[in-house]
């Protein structure tokens, strides 16, 4: 049962009906014992208040026509919960209304509508019967009403505030406040005041089982209070809505008035002090012919738009961005090739691949004075300078320089800018970063080029590929712009990790320069020339008051750095600085403090990187190899060995598919070479061969191990020892060839630091040995091969070092106890 319209009607002075209507109203205490219960899922009915109810179920329907058939009275009870279609006696409330249905009007579409009008409060229960409907037992529930003058109070303030709440609201009508005047019984009064406000259910209910009026008087004053306050401000806030409305309609028809003047003076376009300040801006501009052709058309079209409108700020707005970017202002380049090249020199050691290309940049430049800027990409690990080389290849070209960071970069709009249509759009970072710097030929260095995300927004790598490429990027045009903007004049430098997650044809725009880890010695002289009077600056002290010598440096690279870069190396000279300056604090001393080798452990703990030595091989199935990270090289043992089996191969310390392959790979060659090396079929059959990496927590993957794999197993299968000397890397085929690998220059100093003096590389890599320095070039002996067979002859000793084999022990029975 519910309700199907939202405003009650409230019955003041109930006449009695005679004739067909039924029979005459009930006194109090005139109700029968028993009546049908009919249950309520969204209103409440107070007595003397009737209501409009719409009937659908089947049984609700036959008690309204048994209903009106007989006395026409009803016992209305509101249901704990609204969704029950059929409710039960334990759905329902206790106290109800008793009602009297006064009409009843059936539709084509088998429901059933009712006019309602209540009687009084009653208690209700126990129930007689469940179907076909309820019935139950009512007890009719007398209101108590004190004559006191705190009641004739709360009376006058509950009708004083109704009568504003109606003045308030347009949903009362103003039947309802003579309604209201013609009320004088308080609990009337109440009833009829609590029908008309927007109460919850739980409120109204909470009334009507209070048949007491000066609590049921005290429960409603503060919800009238509530109701009062909110159309109060609802009341407010259409007024100032109105006001506003009227506001910008007066501003409208008086700014079309002062239009129709000025056209009938001659000042039509030049009546805009600042529509006329932007056109003067425009010329001023020195713009291309389509953008200024666009900023033209977009002032008229601003000449036209009201200064209170929200599109006047956004024409605006685009107008300021296309007159203050640098479409013709450039900085003018420093072609002193001397110059450039010292200050490269002063702020960065090494590095002599980029250097150079700077210089062949500038000596270009000097010949042809127009020249599309390359696309340099610095691919190196982290640490070892790329990023800060932007901002001195930019002092060394006299360039503004615009750092742009990438890493984490998922939404294409930071390159493209968004649209104009959406609300707070802005241009792409290329176009807000040349209008800070006001120069269109920059440096821009693009930080972290590998880390740059995708997601719903866009793929800011596919956007990147017509910044980064010379042929298209003299044309770049931003989604906020909307016109071609030349940058064709800035140099941009990326900066990346490795190549690999950047995207196949973004990366064939770019000009790549890998920049290999520092060696020992490059990290010795960079922490003297640039990090210890950087740290010592930064700490408020000099070089008389604090010395780190060299074999200090040499001391605290080897035992407690183990990177590419310098980052880790300039944290420890920092963390030495801090505590030289609180040493000089305390003691206040002018002698100066000198750091020596054997006063780090005290400074900075125990060593944190023990020496990669190699080990001396004394068991067969060993061999060292040689491998690339991304913090510099390192050398490798794999391990192999054999036990009574069927013929498996087991593969252990965290090996990825490619090195399972290279293994796979090794073990088909020497069966397939059995007759050479002397094995019997036996060697494989029989057995399993287990072969192992160490550091099983550290991931390992590539095909360089694959030739010291073949060697360990060749020693394994023929009982020769590896030479403890010697190091290998290369990729094999099944073929016994050796192929070409990567990071020869990182390997080989992992190599000299280990103390190996040999070592064995692809033939093909011949073209790389002269990246290595030249003085560990000088301490090292290098053996190319293009075949396997060439690498077992270098690596295996003679047969007659083969260590002899464990005597087996001849097993004897346990005595018996």
């Amino acid at each position: 049962m519910s309700s199907p319209e939202s405003e009650s009607i409230h019955i003041t002075t109930p006449p009695e009906r005679t004739g067909d209507e039924g029979a005459p109203r009930p006194t109090a205490g005139g109700l029968p014992e028993v009546l049908p219960v009919l249950g309520l899922s969204d209103i409440v009915v107070f007595p003397g208040m009737g209501v409009p109810l719409l009937v659908e179920s089947a049984s609700s329907i036959r008690l309204i026509d048994e209903v009106v058939a007989g006395d026409r009275f009803i016992a209305l009870v509101l249901q704990k919960r609204a969704d029950i279609k059929d409710p039960k006696p334990a759905d329902l409330w206790s106290i109800g209304c008793a009602g009297r249905v006064q009409r009843m009007l059936k539709f084509p579409d088998n429901t059933v509508r009712v006019l309602v009008e209540g009687l009084s409060r009653v208690a209700v229960g126990p129930f007689t019967a469940e179907t076909p409907y309820l019935k139950a037992k009512c007890r009719e529930l007398a209101e108590t009403v004190e004559a006191s003058v705190e009641v004739a109070a709360m009376v006058r303030n509950v009708r004083e505030q109704f009568t504003e709440l109606i003045d308030l609201s347009s949903a009362l009508s103003e039947q309802v406040k003579v309604a209201l005047m013609n009320t004088e019984e308080p609990g009337r009064l109440a009833d009829f005041v609590a029908s008309h406000l927007n109460l919850s259910l739980e409120e109204r209910q909470r009334l009507l089982e209070t048949p007491d009026v000066k609590q049921r008087l005290g429960l409603l004053l503060p919800l009238l209070s509530r109701e009062l306050e909110v159309g109060r401000l609802g009341s407010k806030i259409q007024k100032e809505v109105s006001s506003s409305m009227a506001k910008s309609q007066r501003d409208y028809f008086l700014r079309e008035q002062i239009r129709a003047i000025q056209r009938e003076l001659g000042e039509g376009e030049d009546g805009n002090s600042e529509v006329a300040a932007l056109r003067a801006q425009v010329e001023q501009a020195q713009l291309p012919e389509e953008p200024k052709k666009v900023a033209l058309k977009e002032l008229d079209r601003l000449q036209q738009i009201p200064t209170a409108s929200a599109e006047y700020t956004v024409s605006r707005n685009y107008l300021d961005w296309i007159v203050n970017l640098p479409w013709a202002k450039s900085t003018t380049d420093k072609l002193d090739l001397k110059a450039a090249e010292r200050i490269l020199d002063e702020q960065h050691y090494g590095l002599r691949k980029v250097k150079d290309r700077l210089i062949e940049f500038l000596a270009v430049l000097k010949l042809r004075q127009t020249i599309r800027g390359p696309i340099l990409c610095l691919v190196g690990p982290p640490g070892v300078g790329k990023t800060s080389l932007g901002r001195s290849v930019a002092e060394a070209l006299g360039r503004k320089f615009i750092r742009i960071a990438l890493g984490g970069m998922r939404d294409e709009a930071e390159i493209r800018g968004h649209r104009r249509t959406y609300v707070g759009a802005l241009p792409g970072r290329f176009i807000q970063s040349l209008r800070r710097v006001e120069s269109n030929n920059p440096v821009i260095l693009l930080d972290e080029l590998d880390k740059v995300g995708a997601d719903f927004r866009g793929d800011p790598a596919s956007a990147l590929l017509e910044v980064l490429d010379p042929a298209q990027n003299h044309t770049f045009t931003d989604h906020y712009l909307d016109v071609p903007f030349d940058l064709s004049r800035v140099l941009f430098i990326t900066t990346a990790n490795w190549l690999d997650p950047v995207h196949v044809a973004l990366r064939d725009r770019l000009e790549v320069i890998e920049l290999p880890s520092y060696t020992d010695e490059e990290k010795l002289q960079i922490a003297l020339r640039h990090l210890v009077p950087r740290q010592l600056e930064e700490h408020g002290l000099t070089r008389r008051q604090v010395r780190i010598g060299a074999p200090t440096l040499r001391r605290l690279i080897r035992d407690y750095t183990r990177e590419a870069g310098v980052r880790q190396l300039e944290r420890e000279i920092a963390s030495l600085a801090r505590k030289a300056a609180r040493r000089l604090v305390a003691r206040g001393g002018k002698r100066p403090l000198v750091f020596r080798p054997s006063d780090l452990a005290s400074h900075l703990g125990p060593v944190k990187f023990l020496p990669e030595n190699a080990e001396p091989l004394r068991a067969v199935g060993i061999a060292i190899g040689l491998a690339w990270t991304p913090v510099g090289g390192e050398i490798l043992f794999i391990e192999a060995t054999r036990m009574p089996g069927s013929n498996k191969l087991l593969l252990t310390g965290s090996l990825g598919e490619v090195m399972k392959e290279s293994a796979t790979t090794a073990l088909s060659y020497l069966r397939s070479q059995a007759d050479t090396l002397h094995l019997t079929a036996t060697d494989f059959e029989k057995h399993d061969i287990h072969i192992h990496v160490p550091a099983g927590a550290t991931p390992k993957d590539g095909p360089s191990a694959g030739l010291t794999i073949v060697v360990a197993l060749a020693s394994l299968l023929t009982r020769r020892l590896v030479r403890s000397d010697l190091a290998m890397t290369g990729e094999i085929s099944l073929r016994g060839r050796v192929l070409p690998v990567g990071g020869i220059k990182e390997k080989t100093l992992a190599a000299a630091r280990a103390g190996i003096g040999e070592l064995i590389l692809p033939s093909q890599n011949r073209k790389d040995w002269h990246e290595v320095p030249a003085e560990v070039r000088s301490k090292m002996k290098v053996h190319f091969v293009s075949r396997i067979g060439e690498a077992l002859k270098l690596a295996l000793r003679p047969a007659s070092t083969r260590p002899p084999r464990p005597a087996r022990r001849r097993q004897t029975s346990l005595p018996k106890s």
